[in-house]
């Protein structure tokens, strides 16, 4: 099975959103590899088997762990990328960690116990993205828990935090303040940063993609080690997400204009 560890240097953790056809996830997989290989980036390819905080009951949350674990065996198979996925209970840990390189606890279930204990537990890489409600430092407890329980690794992630009832705000300090408290690489989520929750047609999220580039050059400025993107050929007809996604077509100059930054940003330091 394929490893995958947070830096150092910078990585890529990308896919779309939710578990879709295998044409759809190999063609996002086949591009990652390609840009991974001509930046020199590492990149995990990442797709979610159920999205169970879909604002709206009747919206697609997936194929379910048995489907969409196949499916992302697939991906690994045909492309060579290790793969990150979800989990929502404390009974996913295990089995989907038979499966997976990393394992992600959902910034909703970011103060879960029982959750944060069992994906430790497994021994995996383990990504824990930040409550949308919370401070820096309170993450330093989430990753406690984790490494308590046995992670060969942690990483936490920024997804921006609630500005009123339908806007998320990245705070750029966060990137050193998480580091500091809690002496893990931080990474930026550049899609659900920009999500509108509640703000679509109907009551589902919406979100402001144009955003997406400076947010990321923002985020590899101000110290970001890694980053998180969704993309998709399609992203008006992705199954998820389809206000956030970064177009497939246009990854690479989004990739390579990043890493110039990040790098810049690095210059005469020792990272």
């Amino acid at each position: 099975m394929s490893g995958f560890a947070f830096g150092p240097g910078p990585f890529l953790i990308a896919g779309p959103c939710v578990v879709e056809s295998d044409d759809v996830m190999l063609r996002v997989a086949e591009t990652l590899a390609t840009v991974g290989a001509r930046h020199g980036l590492q990149v995990c390819f990442k797709g979610s088997w159920d999205k169970a905080n879909r604002a709206r009951g009747d919206s697609p949350r997936g194929p379910g762990m048995e489907a969409g674990l196949r499916s992302l065996e697939r991906v690994r198979a045909a492309t060579g990328l290790p793969i990150l996925t979800d989990i929502h209970e404390s009974g996913h840990a295990a089995p989907v960690a038979e499966v997976v390189d990393v394992l992600q606890i959902p910034a909703f279930l970011s103060r879960q116990t029982d959750l944060l204990i069992a994906a430790g537990a497994t021994g995996k890489p383990v990504n824990i993205k930040k409550g949308q409600w919370m401070a820096a430092e309170a993450m330093t407890g989430a990753v406690d828990k984790v490494r308590s329980a046995g992670a060969s690794t942690v990483a936490v992630t920024e997804r921006g935090t609630f500005f009123g009832y339908g806007d998320l705000v990245v705070d750029c300090r966060n990137f050193a303040r998480m580091r500091d408290a809690t002496g893990v690489p931080v990474i930026h989520d550049a899609t659900h940063s920009v999500q509108q929750p509640g703000q679509a047609a109907g009551g589902a999220s919406g979100g402001l993609r144009e955003f997406i580039p400076p947010l990321m050059g923002a985020a590899a400025a101000a110290g970001a080690d890694g980053f998180f993107l969704e993309t998709h050929p399609d992203p008006a007809a992705a199954l998820s997400d389809a206000a956030t996604q970064w177009p497939l077509d246009q990854l690479e100059p989004l990739i390579s204009r990043t890493l110039a930054i990040w790098h810049a940003a690095r210059e005469g330091q020792h990272v």
